[in-house]
């Protein structure tokens, strides 16, 4: 803890971004509710921690070397926005966002009911990220069946409540359930179907990527936009919110663009 408390007295004015992230280290022993597997390789290894100066903390995907690829509900205006980098000492160090990007189509009021809209983000970083790789972008393959598998990943939280439950890389492999399209996808644990307590996302994964496994292996199609409990209650382990790219990803592609980078 050396470190952070370092990082803190360097960054008084970031005082809740230095809360957040003591949050997650004061205990990280899981993260996506219900104990998935750690996965610091593999899909994981795109997958960054994200801060904000009110206290927050997202999951995001790196999808280019100085590029993030999160949700727009987790980085709102008026807030300050940090990655959190591990060097080999393996302490935690902030490393600055210098542009945000938010999809103009996105809706807080629809996202917060679990309806369909454009809660898609983009960070340029201020430098890559060390011991991260870039993983590719896609679109769901066609058809999305009930049934279809996918990945999530995230550093999100395992009890409800418990920021200090997450900080932790992992991911777990759920299915589409209901009826998947192009607007939005819902997933479940498959050992659970969403009626009782399972795997799926929770406070943090917001963000996080979702991914495929596609010919050429596995591609982000999707990220982390909202959780519920077991039969729609409120809180984790029973459906997982995504919002597929298929709609969105010419305006990352776009936003990318003019930003200078190529993906």
């Amino acid at each position: 803890m050396r470190g952070l408390r370092a990082i803190a007295a360097a960054l008084k004015p970031l005082a809740s971004i230095i809360a957040a992230l003591a949050m997650l280290l004061a205990a990280p022993a899981q993260a996506i509710v219900g104990g998935a597997a750690p996965s610091a390789e593999g899909v994981g290894r795109a997958v960054v921690t994200i801060v904000g100066s009110r206290g927050n903390f997202c999951s995001g995907a790196l999808i280019a070397p100085e590029l993030v690829l999160t949700v727009a509900h987790c980085v709102q205006p008026g807030s300050t926005y940090k990655i959190v980098e591990y060097g080999a000492d393996k302490q935690p160090q902030l490393r600055d966002v210098t542009t945000v990007a938010v999809h103009p189509g996105f809706v807080m009021q629809a996202m917060l009911a679990h309806r369909a809209t454009a809660d898609v983000a983009l960070l340029r970083l201020e430098a890559a990220p060390q011991g991260k790789s870039a993983a590719p972008l896609g679109v769901p393959q066609l058809p999305l069946m009930p049934g279809n598998r996918f990945t999530i990943a995230g550093i999100g939280v395992t009890i409800r409540g418990e920021g200090s439950s997450g900080g932790v890389i992992r991911a777990a492999g759920l299915v589409a359930t209901g009826k998947p399209g192009t607007l939005q996808i819902r997933l479940v644990d498959p050992s659970t179907e969403g009626t009782r307590d399972g795997l799926g996302a929770c406070t943090g994964d917001s963000g996080g990527p979702v991914f495929e496994d596609q010919p050429a292996g596995p591609a982000i199609i999707g990220v982390i936009s909202w959780s519920t409990g077991p039969n729609g209650s409120a809180g984790c382990g029973g459906l997982t919110g995504v919002t597929p790219l298929t709609l969105y990803r010419d305006w990352i592609l776009q936003t990318a663009k003019q930003w200078g980078i190529a993906l």
